[in-house]
């Protein structure tokens, strides 16, 4: 069976009803493993195409103030490895057909064991892995041990990015391709700037996986323009992480935040929005 065979199914099924995927990103643990898993299960109920989930990790380089709390409330609430693992083998059982991706950092997939991770990570139901520090050039052996246990590996396309490093990223991702909407780190932004037409089709030209846009991506009009530009989705992730901090005094309110959020940017992938 193909790593991506939740991914192919869902890209598939979006395609027939000329949809994008939404895709919305939490911290696993946060604020605390019981209401990670209830918000991870309102993010499904209310329309995700797909969830990208992070480990939290004491040093999130690539994660902008926001994520980077949402790490500081997972680790406070004693989130380990193993309980995310846990969390998600617990998700894994409430929907057995969503795609579930990882966002996580080489060191802590090093430190639990590159082939243990991964062979954990399919245990628990995962379907990708996408490792944010680790570029293109370094990823083989990434993607050796993620296929051998049976899981897609992730790569981030930069804007800025070289044909030569395109051609490798459409090569060697698997799932889908983080595509950037700039450089930096994380964060919600007002305005948009999605990378060129062209840059979503070289891609697709050189047989890559769809392109998915990240970064910024905050409001439903940012997902009609990621569509637009000809990305298969578009990941959110401060945008939805600033709603759990926004109401942390009120787990009821926080679910209704969340639920709504994803509606309407679920909404905004259709033909007709």
């Amino acid at each position: 069976m193909s790593v991506t065979t939740r991914y192919e199914a869902m890209f598939s099924q979006l395609e027939a009803r000329n949809e994008g995927a939404f895709i919305p990103f939490v911290t696993l643990g946060d604020p605390d493993l019981a209401q990670s898993e209830a918000i991870i299960k309102t993010l499904i109920d209310h329309g995700a195409d797909a969830i990208e989930l992070g480990f939290p990790f004491s040093d999130p380089v690539a994660d902008g103030p926001t994520i980077q709390r949402a790490s500081i409330r997972a680790l406070a609430s004693q989130t380990t490895v193993e309980k995310c693992f846990a969390l998600l083998e617990r998700i894994r059982q409430y929907n057995s057909d969503i795609p579930i991706g990882l966002l996580v950092y080489g060191n802590l997939v090093m430190a639990h064991g590159r082939n243990r991770f991964y062979q954990r990570c399919a245990q628990a139901g995962v379907d990708s892995v996408l490792v944010a520090d680790v570029p293109i050039r370094e990823g083989a052996v990434f993607k050796q041990a993620a296929n051998e246990a049976g899981v897609a590996q992730v790569f981030i396309a930069p804007p800025d990015a070289s044909t030569a490093s395109l051609q490798n990223i459409a090569r060697h991702s698997q799932g889908y391709i983080y595509l950037l909407s700039r450089a930096g780190v994380t964060g919600a932004n007002q305005q948009l700037k999605a990378p060129a037409a062209k840059l979503i089709a070289y891609l697709k030209a050189h047989q890559g996986a769809p392109a998915v846009l990240g970064f910024g991506i905050s409001t439903p009009e940012h997902v009609k323009t990621a569509v637009k530009a000809g990305a298969a989705g578009a990941i959110s992730g401060s945008a939805v992480v600033q709603r759990i901090e926004d109401n942390l005094a009120d787990p009821a309110a926080m679910l209704d935040s969340l639920g709504q959020f994803v509606s309407e940017m679920k909404a905004a992938t259709k033909p007709d929005a």
